[in-house]
């Protein structure tokens, strides 16, 4: 293999090497390679060859398939839906454009996706000052914290195997036995905690409350069985693995105090999904069992969501399990988790479509849907959705309803037990990422005109859609 300019990967290397802290003599070393060439590979002058790309698989754990295309394919999709905004209506830009964009300047293209955020936080900020008519008093962009922790899981394909270390070694030490009791019996005892359970009223609304200065951690008579193992294994992440947080943090783009401690809370997750799925089994498990979640839920004493999410993060490099795509989204259609390793794009800024199940999982509650789906550039899909729900702690409170949804390309599909008796070469789903992006003009999902398609609407005709063209009339 050998991957010439065609295709040039040294904005990679240098991105990699920078993020590793190494000069390129340090780097060029540990490649067996001198510091000159290695210069000119990431001034892609020479060629990355195929004992380079084993050399840094081996070096950097990163897996071959991955760093050839790695976030190329994402910078792409994210830039398709920023040109897609009307503002670059009148620029004529087409795919062809962003993707050598991508591929010849990858931090152009990241710059552009900055701004377009910093322009977009300047936008709403004025919105909002506009619509609470505040007399002039400031109001501070709203930049989400959430969207920087998204973008980390992304970048690391919402893998950590510093994470699986630190779990895989706590396993070791609590021995066999009951999880929740070893769990709770290693924060009494080498941790120092004292664990009690406490009501509503007693935590004061809080879940879980660790409360450091006094040792104390305070679980709520509110969780269910699998989140209160869920959230002492939450607890013992930011103990056990204290020092590993605080490395992915510090090496992580954030831009806020809120962004790093969101970001430590959703990798202390990721430590309580290892923890409790432990990798090489959960792996087995899901294998042998076709990735049936109910089963695995049972099997590892978690969630539906709980086990979805696990399953997306099965990306280890050789020992990898079904490439999935992971969504949570609320009933106003708000995308709260999202993660993909299927390739398919997730919208970032805008709406996504409509015609995805994980939006229709609302309409039958508690009920697994399935869809085989094909994007408009002939991609397809298989996924599976359903709605989950956390109760309130008693009658007054709310509960609240999610739907999660976990797909991969449909090669992958007949891995999965929800695939038998569909015909994966059958009719497909029509759906897109947004209709901005989205050029299917008969859908009668669309809510906005397609990007560079001018609008030819008629007073005295309605089609499918407010945007769908119509054909001339025949007579009876």
């Amino acid at each position: 293999m050998n991957l010439t300019n065609s295709s040039p990967l040294g904005a990679r290397v240098r991105a990699l090497r920078r993020r590793e802290k190494l000069t390129q003599a340090a780097m060029a070393e540990r490649l067996g390679i001198s510091a000159s060439y290695l210069n000119l590979i990431e001034h892609n002058r020479r060629p990355v060859t195929a004992p380079v790309l084993i050399k840094l698989a081996q070096e950097f754990a990163v897996d071959v398939a991955t760093f050839a295309s790695e976030d190329e394919g994402q910078l792409n999709a994210e830039l398709r839906e920023v040109f897609a905004d009307p503002l670059f209506d009148d620029l004529g830009l087409t795919g062809p454009d962003v993707k050598e964009l991508v591929a010849q300047l990858p931090n152009m293209g990241r710059a552009v996706l900055v701004l377009y955020e910093a322009w977009r936080e300047s936008r709403d900020s004025a919105h909002a000052l506009a619509g609470r008519l505040s007399g002039g008093a400031a109001v501070e962009p709203v930049h989400l914290p959430s969207e920087e922790v998204s973008a980390l899981i992304q970048g690391h394909h919402n893998y950590f195997p510093t994470l699986e270390d630190a779990a895989t070694s706590l396993l070791r030490r609590l021995g066999g036995g009951p999880l929740e009791a070893a769990l709770v019996h290693h924060l009494e005892g080498p941790l120092g905690l004292e664990v009690r359970q406490a009501s509503v009223e007693q935590t004061g609304g809080a879940l879980r409350r660790l409360d450091r200065g006094r040792n104390l951690l305070v679980l709520s008579e509110a969780l269910d069985i699998h989140s209160r193992l869920f959230q002492l294994a939450h607890v013992a992440g930011l103990l056990v693995a204290e020092s590993a947080l605080d490395d992915l943090v510090a090496r992580a783009t954030l831009s806020s105090d809120t962004a790093r401690t969101l970001a430590r809370v959703a990798l202390a997750n990721y430590f309580a999904g290892a923890l409790v799925m432990p990798y090489e089994p959960f792996l087995a498990a899901a294998e042998a069992v076709r990735y049936d979640i109910e089963r695995l839920g049972h099997r590892f004493n978690s969630s539906f969501e709980q086990v979805c999410h696990r399953l997306s993060t099965l990306q280890r490099p050789g020992a990898s399990g079904v490439p999935f795509h992971f969504t949570r989204v609320d009933i106003a259609g708000n995308i709260s988790k999202r993660f993909s390793a299927s390739g398919i794009q997730i919208a970032r800024f805008s709406g996504a479509c409509a015609r995805w199940n994980v939006h229709a999982a609302f309409m039958t509650p508690g009920r697994i849907r399935i869809q085989l789906s094909e994007m408009p550039e002939g991609e397809r899909y298989f996924c599976v959705a359903r709605t989950v729900q956390r109760a309130g702690a008693g009658w007054h409170d709310s509960h609240t309803l999610h739907a999660v949804g976990l797909g991969c390309r449909a090669e992958h599909a007949r891995r999965l037990v929800y695939a038998d008796g569909i015909q994966l070469e059958g009719t497909a789903e029509p759906v897109g990422v947004t209709c901005r992006l989205c050029p299917r003009l008969d859908c009668t999902f669309r809510a906005m005109p397609p990007l560079q398609q001018t609008l030819d609407v008629d007073a005295d005709v309605r089609g499918l859609s407010f945007y769908a063209p119509v054909g001339p009339a025949r007579r009876p």
